[in-house]
């Protein structure tokens, strides 16, 4: 029976998440509309961004952290002529091509985007939640401060050009854990010589779970019994069962 506090619901919710909403918004409006009690989810969406993001009910929690360190597959708007603070477009411009820039060639495009597959270093941008000294950079970068980042290496497994305008490219990319999508679009501008940002993002993957299977906010508060939508640990994949979640969560 319900209570106040949600049911002991146990399972894996794929969020189709839409934009303007942030990851944690996402998943309270899910939590509620299941009536669950434990939830979280495996890794944040920036709000402007859309896609799949993973709420894990009750037992199911104990996924997340295999699913923090698992690879992800996002679909990429570039936006070529400008650089914004922030790396997309929510961002404050700092930097702009001249007033004749021509755009971008399919050609010279393909050719610089061979330089990020592979590992890669790339400097973490200062509006992001990493922390320092207990504070994220976030909170620096709006006083105005810069802090010096050292560079991480993440590894782009696949980056692939899916259209090309002069201003404008999509790009699909298979990513480690730790890549910022933000970064690369702005690094890939400067490569090009003509400053970029993320005009757009959409997460399709992470891990052995893809988009196709997931569902809207609204679809699933218009289900009768929407807590049918949710995985059950029996049914997720095995490589993820028996080594996260042990057999006795199962009785």
């Amino acid at each position: 029976m319900a209570t106040r506090r949600g049911q002991l619901l146990d399972g894996v919710l794929l969020l189709d998440k839409p934009e303007g909403l942030s990851s944690n918004h996402a998943l309270q409006r899910a939590k509620r509309t299941v009536d669950a009690r434990k939830a979280g989810h495996t890794g944040t969406l920036d709000p402007f961004a859309t896609g799949l993001l993973l709420c894990c009910f009750g037992r199911a929690t104990k996924i997340s952290g295999a699913m923090l360190e698992a690879d992800k597959t996002y679909v990429a708007t570039l936006a070529f002529g400008e650089e914004t603070d922030s790396g997309d477009c929510t961002g404050v411009v700092t930097g702009r091509a001249s007033d004749d820039f021509p755009g971008v060639e399919r050609d010279r495009l393909e050719e610089v985007l061979a330089r990020f597959r592979g590992p890669i270093e790339q400097v973490p941008p200062m509006i992001s939640a990493l922390k320092r000294d207990g504070k994220p950079l976030y909170e620096y970068a709006r006083q105005g401060i810069e802090l010096e980042r050292p560079a991480r290496r993440v590894t782009i497994h696949a980056l692939d050009l899916l259209a090309c305008e002069a201003r404008q490219a999509v790009v699909r990319v298979d990513c480690s854990k730790g890549t910022y999508i933000r970064t690369l679009a702005q690094d890939i501008g400067r490569a090009l010589g003509c400053y970029a940002h993320l005009a757009a993002l959409r997460r399709t993957r992470i891990g052995p779970f893809d988009i196709e299977r997931s569902i809207g906010l609204d679809a699933l508060q218009a289900m009768e019994a929407p807590q049918s939508a949710l995985i059950p640990l029996h049914a997720l994949p095995a490589s993820l069962s028996p080594a996260v979640i042990k057999p006795e969560d199962f009785a």
